[in-house]
């Protein structure tokens, strides 16, 4: 590993001019926010936020719930290991019966948001916060419950990152338990959960993903991407959480490379009006890049959720681009990738990969 030192809690760059720690009194860990809780930070629409985030590998009840010795069993000094994480093990509990794993950072009340608008979250920067991570198979809940490796619930595989800040950087892992860190592959930093609170006075698990977005787990969603979030109580009440460093479609193990990142990300609201007439009506999360725009569909069927994407893309060519759903349905098929998102979150997700310049 190239960087050992960890970006601790106010320390180093905080590119926005508002900054939102991951304090305990910021997060939540294993829920998400809804209509009744309290936010954190108020903010006018366009104001840029640097957030703290918290990956909850190293600090779950099976990995003995103590940062510290977990990553030092693989050699990762104390002084490298975040303080808030340490903080929030201290401090905090969760069901692990009834409660997700995720801790996310919020809410942030955005003024003027309503239910009908879209909150738009445009991606600004996503800075590793330690230089390593962890890839879990927890629980027999992977794409092969049970099967590898057989007979064991829960295995977390240590990686390291290769390169230094600022250039191009790899994630590392062994071959086999205990060998060296011979495997080597890109990173590309995001945060797997972006949502808004949802109505009423029950807060969602934070696992299965739905129209309020939460755990989308979509690897597009890097810096430069933006993703348009249906609105679902007043304010938004929007969060993020659940940082990755690098994942796969379909994220088949059960997680990707967790480890925690210090993000800034643009909040902005799209009214009702101008959401329908850009991108028709909106059920669920859709995302953008400089190249592709990315309905989703969900279910907890996979066959379902390709379906849901499918109807998703064709009302949002014939709002976009005034195509006529006959037209829409056959251009998907002949030029457009639906690809799984994830399949391991309850609720599997696909996304598909419209190509913007086809339209120019």
């Amino acid at each position: 590993m190239a960087r050992t030192a960890a970006l601790q809690p106010g320390e180093g760059a905080i590119r926005a001019g508002t900054y939102l720690p991951a304090d305990p009194a910021s997060v939540f860990w294993g829920r998400l926010p809804c209509s009744t809780d309290t936010p954190v930070l108020t903010i006018a629409p366009g104001t840029e936020v640097t957030i703290d985030t918290l990956s909850h590998e190293g600090l779950l009840e099976d990995q003995g719930s103590d940062p510290v010795a977990f990553f030092g069993g693989f050699g990762v000094a104390s002084d490298a290991v975040l303080d808030d994480a340490i903080l929030l093990t201290a401090t905090r509990s969760r069901n692990p019966t009834t409660d997700g794993p995720h801790v996310v950072t919020g809410p942030i009340f955005v003024e003027g948001a309503e239910p009908g608008d879209l909150l738009k979250v445009t991606v600004l920067e996503a800075v590793p916060r330690v230089p390593y991570g962890v890839i879990s198979n927890r629980h027999g809940r992977g794409a092969l419950p049970g099967e590898y490796p057989e007979g064991l619930h829960s295995v977390s595989v240590f990686a390291a990152v290769d390169g230094e800040h600022g250039s191009p950087q790899h994630g590392t892992m062994p071959r086999v338990l205990g060998g060296e860190h011979t495997v080597r592959f890109p990173l590309a930093p995001f945060l797997g959960i972006m949502g808004v609170a949802v109505a009423g006075d029950e807060r969602p698990h934070s696992v299965p993903p739905g129209a309020h977005g939460g755990n989308i787990d979509i690897n597009l969603l890097t810096v430069g991407s933006t993703l348009y979030l249906p609105v679902q109580v007043a304010g938004a009440l929007a969060y993020v959480g659940d940082p990755h460093f690098a994942q796969g479609d379909g994220e088949v193990a059960l997680t990707a490379m967790e480890a925690s990142l210090r993000v800034t990300l643009r909040f902005e609201i799209v009214a009702e009006a101008h959401a329908v007439a850009a991108f028709g009506a909106i059920v669920g999360p859709l995302a953008e890049t400089h190249e592709y725009l990315i309905p989703t569909g969900m279910s907890p069927d996979l066959d379902e959720a390709v379906q849901n994407c499918v109807r998703a893309a064709i009302g949002l060519l014939q709002a976009r681009f005034g195509m006529d759903a006959a037209h829409a349905y056959a251009y998907l098929s002949a030029a457009t990738d639906f690809d799984i998102s994830q399949v391991v979150d309850l609720v599997k997700g696909v996304h598909a990969r419209i190509r913007v310049a086809d339209f120019e």
